[in-house]
């Protein structure tokens, strides 16, 4: 069957005559988002175990809070890798969403001072020292956007 070609099909149609997208739910907003941020910390979780990378990422913890043994900074590294990944895949588990989302904003509260102490000397960390104000900036919408996901 041939149809007009500036003849709406039936669905869009309908969507017209009914006020727009009104289909889309706020929780279907939340399922899309809790799957992006799935693969943005998935993602910077696996990361965490490529070696120039972990290099970096080992270098930018404060002296301050460097210790020898399970707290080395090369384990730090491999520890917040495995909190992304779990926090990633927790925002795709319905039973662990709430949770997930909760130990993820606390999460990037934690590793804010190594963003703030490589904000700090940008010649010696490169792209990872973004400058201050626009990383907290990011991570705190990123925080928003976290809450927004699982409430």
């Amino acid at each position: 069957m041939r149809r007009d070609r500036g003849a709406p099909d039936m669905p869009t149609l309908y969507r017209l005559q009914n006020g727009g997208m009104s289909s889309v739910t706020f929780t279907d907003v939340q399922s899309a988002l809790r799957i992006v941020l799935a693969v943005v910390f998935i993602g910077a979780g696996i990361t965490h175990f490529v070696p120039a990378v972990a290099r970096t990422m080992a270098a930018m913890i404060p002296p301050r809070l460097r210790f020898a043994g399970v707290l080395s900074p090369r384990h730090l590294v491999i520890v917040t890798g495995v909190c992304e990944v779990a926090g990633g895949l927790g925002l795709l588990i319905p039973a662990t969403i709430v949770t997930a989302g909760v130990c993820l904003v606390a999460f990037l509260a934690a590793v804010f001072p190594a963003n703030a102490f490589a904000a700090r000397y940008p010649d010696r960390f490169g792209p990872a020292a973004i400058p201050l104000v626009p990383r907290l900036a990011g991570q705190l919408v990123l925080m928003g956007l976290i809450v927004t996901a699982i409430v």
